[in-house]
């Protein structure tokens, strides 16, 4: 959408609910959940709990290992253009 010039809020908030109400985030890997935040972040769509809930997950991880370093730099990234 954000290529595109078109915004379709209703869809990224039905998208960020569901991936909210998971018990857990660990059957995603680690490029879906850079893909994620970061298709949140280019397109301009804020949601603080599905942020929180993806940086708790990183953050509960024991090592980043499985992350190499593009998807780092897009979390990263993502998470300094939501604010």
């Amino acid at each position: 959408f954000s290529k595109a010039g078109e915004s379709n809020p209703r869809l990224f908030k039905k998208a960020a609910d569901h991936i909210i109400a998971l018990n857990t985030l660990g059957e995603f890997n680690p490029q879906e959940l850079a893909n994620i935040v970061w298709s949140f972040s280019k397109a301009g769509e804020s949601n603080p709990r599905l942020f929180k809930k993806a940086a708790d997950h990183i953050i509960a991880l024991n090592t980043l290992g499985e992350f190499n370093p593009q998807e780092l730099a897009n979390i990263v990234w993502s998470f300094s253009k939501a604010g």
